[in-house]
């Protein structure tokens, strides 16, 4: 495993990471997440992704146990989550949900840290963009979190370029604690966005990226073209909206296509697509979202595929996807 700072900071994170989107309390219990956690930590990943809207902040709750059971050092792990769809300290939604002002946030990074049984989170993160609240009173209240000591970074998920842009300008207009990093979908069908939309906050501030669904929420395993299997993600209660696009047939087909490929490397198709995301010299790190443990050590192959994704190979990949991508 490899380590690389997250944006400008000092913080090194793990190349591969592992989150707990769909799969906590969905699909992994805490007993689970402790044996998956603890697999993770002995192959080198030290970041783990969360989310207080993941399973109505169950997903947190269940996380926490786990690094509980583990006692692990807490220097030896780093722990995000994410602000804005709106839970109270109880799990409920709140009255006003969907919003980055300071009355929820100062709730929110408390309800967090009780439910993951922490005294700091390392990383917070806006989760949306939220049009309704000034810039400045969202920088402001992800700062004094960080002044506070309950969070050590800030950042955003899935924010534009121009209002990253503007959060960063009022933060060193105010000389407030500064967003560090973005967390986007970044995949062989997703890839504008981090290839061409941020590519000027790359150098111009430093921005590190923490890149969620490298496998396109599982079109890029391959499972999904003969339909949407039982027990698969897009076959979960609530994730109808995702059949669409995992069984999209061009897409479908391409991932056929880029099976050979990865035969030649001594892979499978979803370590070459997670390879890919990792080979971007502006991602710190790639989120897996494993919901079993051979799945996690099966992603973790990604790594030996990573030095072998040359200018040819990486041709061939993109003669294939790139028309398909967004």
């Amino acid at each position: 495993m490899q380590y690389r700072r997250l944006g400008r900071s000092g913080l090194q994170v793990s190349e591969l990471s592992l989150g707990s989107w769909v799969t906590y309390h969905n699909q992994v219990d805490a007993s689970a997440a402790t044996e998956m956690l603890a697999a993770a930590m002995d192959a080198g990943i030290n970041f783990f992704d969360n989310a207080e809207a993941y399973a109505g902040g169950q997903s947190e709750v269940v996380m926490g146990e786990a690094f509980k059971a583990l006692k692990r050092p807490r220097l030896s792990y780093v722990v995000s989550t994410k602000f804005y769809w709106g839970l109270d300290h109880g799990g409920n939604p709140v009255n006003q949900k969907n919003t980055l002002n300071r009355k929820y946030l100062a709730q929110a990074i408390d309800g967090s840290l009780r439910r993951m049984q922490l005294d700091h989170i390392d990383l917070v993160y806006c989760h949306r963009p939220d049009p309704n609240t000034p810039i400045e009173e969202t920088v402001w209240a992800m700062s004094d979190m960080v002044t506070q000591g309950k969070a050590l970074y800030w950042g955003t998920s899935e924010w534009s370029a121009k209002e990253i842009r503007a959060a960063y300008d009022v933060a060193e207009r105010e000389r407030l604690h500064r967003p560090l990093m973005e967390q986007p979908q970044y995949n062989l069908f997703n890839r504008a966005r981090v290839e061409r939309e941020y590519a000027k906050l790359f150098e111009g501030i430093g921005l590190g990226l923490t890149t969620w669904s490298p496998l396109a929420s599982g079109l890029l395993t391959g499972k999904y073209r003969a339909g949407v299997p039982a027990g698969s993600r897009g076959a979960l209660e609530g994730m109808g909206f995702l059949v669409k696009g995992l069984t999209d047939a061009a897409k479908n087909q391409a991932v056929a296509e880029l099976e050979p490929i990865a035969r030649d490397l001594g892979g499978n198709v979803a370590q070459l697509a997670i390879a890919w995301v990792n080979r971007n010299p502006n991602v710190s790190t790639v989120i897996l979202g494993a919901s079993k443990l051979e799945q996690l050590h099966d992603n973790l192959g990604a790594l030996a595929i990573t030095p072998k994704l040359t200018p040819e190979v990486l041709a061939r990949i993109d003669k294939i996807t790139k028309s398909l991508a967004s």
